[in-house]
Parts: C-alpha cells; sequence; structure tokens
C-alpha cells in the first residue's frame, strides 16, 4: 500500500488565468480584512498555497479553498507582477460533493459564513442524494443546524418524500 502524502507537500506555481473560482463559497471577507490580506501576502509572500481541483477537460484547476488568496493576486498589481502571475496551488482529486464539503470544512476551521450561501450548499448536497448524516459529517455541524439551513432553504422541496420531524440518521450514537 502506497503511504498516503498531503497535497501540501506537492505545491504548483499555476498561471492565475487557468484558476477559476467555485460557485459554492459561502465565505465571505469584509474590504479591510481584504486590505489586510493583501498586505499580509505583499509583507509576508503567499504562505499558504490555494486548495484546488484540476479539471482536465478543461485544463483548469477550480478552487476548493483559497478564493480570497485568488481574489488579492487578480486584484493586486504590484502582488501580480511581483509574483508573475503564479498562484500557489495545492490539488485534491475528489467528486463535487466532497469539494464542497472541503470549501465547507476549510472555511468553519477559520471563522464565519453567509448563512444563505450555506442553505444553498446544505440544499445541492440534499438534491444530490447526501444523507443528512454524510452532511452533518463531513461539514461539521450538528442535526439542529441542518435542520434550520434546510428550513431556510424551502421545507417543501428538501424534505419531499420524507416524513417530517428528526430523521431516523439522527440517532445518536
Amino acid at each position: 500500500m502506497e503511504e498516503y502524502k498531503s497535497p501540501v507537500y506537492n505545491v504548483l506555481a499555476v498561471p492565475v488565468e487557468k484558476v477559476r473560482a467555485n460557485n459554492y463559497n459561502p465565505n465571505v471577507v469584509a474590504p479591510p480584512e481584504m486590505e489586510l490580506l493583501e498586505l499580509s501576502i505583499w509583507e509576508d509572500g503567499y504562505t499558504m498555497p490555494c486548495v484546488c481541483y484540476y479539471d482536465a477537460e478543461e485544463d483548469i484547476y477550480e478552487l476548493v479553498d483559497g478564493y480570497h488568496r485568488y481574489m488579492v493576486m487578480k486584484t493586486s498589481k504590484r502582488i501580480m507582477e511581483r509574483e508573475k502571475g503564479l498562484l500557489p496551488v495545492s490539488v485534491i482529486d475528489k467528486p463535487l460533493q466532497e469539494r464542497m464539503a472541503s470549501t465547507i470544512r476549510h472555511n468553519r476551521a477559520r471563522g464565519v459564513h453567509q448563512v444563505e450561501l450555506m442553505s444553498g450548499i446544505v440544499g445541492e448536497l440534499t438534491k444530490s442524494g447526501m444523507a443528512d448524516s454524510w452532511i452533518i459529517k463531513n461539514i461539521g455541524m450538528d442535526k439542529d443546524e441542518l435542520l434550520r439551513l434546510k428550513q431556510i432553504t424551502g421545507l417543501a422541496e428538501l424534505f419531499a418524500g420524507k416524513e417530517f420531524g428528526m430523521s431516523k440518521e439522527w440517532v445518536e450514537d
């Protein structure tokens, strides 16, 4: 069996034009913090790579984590020039649902994100067939939070075909 090697040990310098944002990141950074991030990258350099999934068909790197570091590169002329347009990237190879869960885990480990966008992700994961227990485990939320987010998204759609109330999957171990 091959020994596991974390993606951070294979950081790539990827042309920023080959990187694109995902459409499910619920994390938002206020303008003062974005200015601080730009200053941090200017003063300290990129100390953490962005996490991406490589789409070989399109030959593009889709962000899983690091959207704001990516945006600093795209919007700061001095950083773009100094870094020669190359963004540090570590690559993970996971299906979409797993990438969405990775994005949430990265974000939640750092701070807060918008409820509306989180509920949208819960909706997408539910529609794609992911069980409540999978969502709870992989996104790091409790059953009450999942229920609230499902309610925000729309009860009718997310609870269609299910008995209303606490899911049998939510029985605690």
